[in-house]
């Protein structure tokens, strides 16, 4: 990196000032692949994008930083790097977080302090045209657009954004788009007159043009204070406007370890009057792939509104609706942009495969076009996704007693989607649980899904598609291998966990859902001579509890729908029906949701 380029961390950072100078300015972006020297120099708990912070000053080639007190994160990250001596210029801008006279006056001395330091630093002076000509002018986002707001956003989750959703996105997080008042034409005809160019004198306030050099100061910490507040300012009503707009969707990003921006997240959660999807990142790459399934199921739900605004819109009579079927809103299937161009279908072909690879199993199930199940196969993913899914998919074949060439089309869904060959679209497990579990139960507003290392609560509307929707698969807690350690820790088959769990007498309380320490919990449980199927109620009321909260977290109401491998352990079934208050359905085909929704989708898809 060039020793002119100034590396900066905040929206209120004073790049146009740095860029007077001559300085090129660049955001930290850093992603590394671990944060183990800046974890070793600071601590664990730092939140993720202040490690990216320290680990860009720790990089060789970055030799210049300038940094404000935006919030705590900033300050100790500043003081890690000061001490550590690797910068050959570091500068704290000390940022006001009010807006008010007093904290304009005192931004504009830390501004000349910066000034007069990085002229004695560089040997350049500085030109009030270069600092105005920094100033960039954004155009107004456009209607139906995703708004990005929240913390910082990595350049992978901005990647990722780009690549799968169809809309725009503009980026409202806190080091996202700086939009500055526009400067007073005074500064533009002393930079004409000749008078733009200020010597070190001139910052100090001693030179000829010493005036000119004021009034960009005075208007410069004005201009840095009016922008749309960040959470760590005083006062946020401000922030209103960036979700209140004429949005699509929001997509709300909070950082790892970050104290300010998960409650602005909770208030807009239940007020948004458009689809909002949360995401959280740690500061490295490794979350990218967590962050693709969410992101593409909310491509298909914005997919799915935009459709059904459409028809509200349309003519009640259309000659392209098919014979015999409802202009409901789910007409239209949501699609991805791994989908293949439409094929016509052959009269021939009179079925639709759904392939569902999970993390533990992958299902598949033949369907007529009518939407009758003729064959479903479960079978084990194994360590290798497309050759799982290509054994259950010959199986279920055979079992059909039909060949691929009797296929009209194939969805594949779930986390190994984009592995199994030969699928004609893939779309992800969130829009085809939906539809699955609308064609189980037409009445379910909630599913409720526990797989065997992820959970999700999926809120649906009247018609079977997607309103909301969260998911946890950070950790496997609550999920289906959790319950597994727990039967190997009771020395018991998974299926026996199930039916002693019903057999309780007395409340056992796991207070911990970490896998490891509800572990050691079961095993002082066991040495106190608990019995075993207390110990199991504790576990599922654990799981409940857990899931129930997910539940809230998207207005989850009755009826109630469970899907997933875990919908098969009646006893956490009985727990969730307990802790949500409300009876929880299973089905006898619950476990082939995924793979009848991804069939269902392929129906309607060859019906548009």
């Amino acid at each position: 990196m060039k020793t002119n380029v100034v590396c900066y961390g905040c929206k209120y950072a004073p790049i146009e000032l740095l860029a007077g100078f001559g300085a090129d300015v660049h955001l930290v972006m850093a992603e590394p692949d671990s944060f183990e020297v800046a974890e070793r120099l600071a601590h664990g708990n730092l939140c993720g994008y202040g490690k990216s912070v320290l680990a860009c000053g720790l990089d060789p080639s970055v030799h210049q930083m300038v940094l404000t007190t935006c919030c705590d994160v900033m300050r100790r990250t500043y003081d890690v790097l000061k001490a550590q001596g690797c910068l050959d210029f570091l500068w704290m801008v000390d940022l006001p977080h009010r807006t008010g006279p007093a904290e304009r006056r005192l931004l504009q001395a830390q501004l000349r302090n910066l000034a007069r330091a990085y002229a004695q630093f560089s040997g350049r002076s500085f030109e009030v045209g270069r600092a105005l000509a920094a100033i960039q002018v954004l155009p107004a986002p456009k209607p139906g657009s995703v708004a990005l707001v929240g913390a910082h956003a990595p350049q992978s989750l901005l990647d990722e954004l780009d690549h799968e959703l169809a809309l725009p996105v503009v980026n409202h997080t806190c080091t996202g788009a700086r939009v500055l008042a526009q400067p007073p034409i005074e500064l533009a005809r002393a930079e004409s007159a000749g008078c733009g160019r200020c010597t070190t004198s001139d910052i100090a306030g001693t030179g000829r043009n010493a005036s000119t050099f004021d009034r960009f100061v005075e208007w410069y910490a004005g201009a840095l204070l009016d922008q749309t507040p960040c959470m760590r300012m005083d006062e946020v009503g401000g922030r209103s406007g960036l979700t209140s707009g004429d949005h699509a969707g929001i997509v709300y990003h909070t950082m790892k370890f970050c104290d300010y921006y998960g409650f602005e997240y909770a208030d807009l959660a239940g007020n948004a009057a458009t689809p909002v999807l949360k995401l959280e990142t740690d500061g490295t790459r490794q979350s990218a792939g967590q962050l693709r399934t969410r992101i593409e199921a909310f491509d298909e739900t914005l997919r799915t509104d935009t459709a059904a605004a459409a028809r509200r819109d349309a003519p009640s009579f259309s000659p392209t609706t098919p014979a015999g079927e409802k202009d409901a809103p789910h007409a239209t299937a949501p699609t991805t942009q791994k989908e293949a161009p439409m094929v016509q279908q052959e009269p021939s072909k009179r079925y639709v495969l759904g392939v569902d690879s999970g993390s533990t199993s992958t299902d598949a199930v033949v369907m007529e076009l009518d939407g009758t199940i003729v064959a479903s196969v479960i079978g084990a993913t194994g360590a290798k996704a497309s050759r799982g899914a290509a054994a259950v998919v010959d199986a279920v074949l055979q079992k059909a007693g039909i060949t691929a060439d009797d296929l009209a089309t194939s969805v594949a869904t779930g986390y190994g989607r984009d592995a199994i060959p030969n699928m004609d679209v893939a779309i992800t497990e969130i829009t085809c649980h939906a539809a699955g579990a609308h064609h189980l139960a037409p009445e379910a507003r909630t599913v409720i899904d526990i797989g065997g290392q992820d959970s999700k609560v999926i809120h649906l509307n009247t018609d079977g598609t997607v309103q909301n929707f969260v998911m946890n698969d950070k950790c496997a807690a609550g999920t289906g291998r959790f319950l597994e350690a727990m039967a190997r820790t009771l020395q018991m088959p998974i299926e026996e966990l199930s039916r002693q769990g019903l057999e309780w007498r007395h409340d056992v309380t796991i207070s911990s859902m970490c896998t490891v320490f509800a572990e050691s919990e079961v095993v002082s449980l066991i040495a106190d001579d608990t019995p075993t199927p207390d110990i199991i109620h504790g576990l599922d009321v654990s799981v409940a509890r857990k899931t129930a909260a997910l539940a809230r977290r998207v207005g989850g109401e009755p009826p109630y729908l469970m899907t997933g491998g875990v919908a098969n352990n009646e006893g956490v079934v009985r727990a969730l029906s307990d802790v949500l208050g409300a009876p929880v359905a299973t089905h006898e085909d619950s476990q082939l949701c995924g793979a009848i929704g991804a069939a269902v989708l392929g129906i309607r898809r060859l019906s548009r």
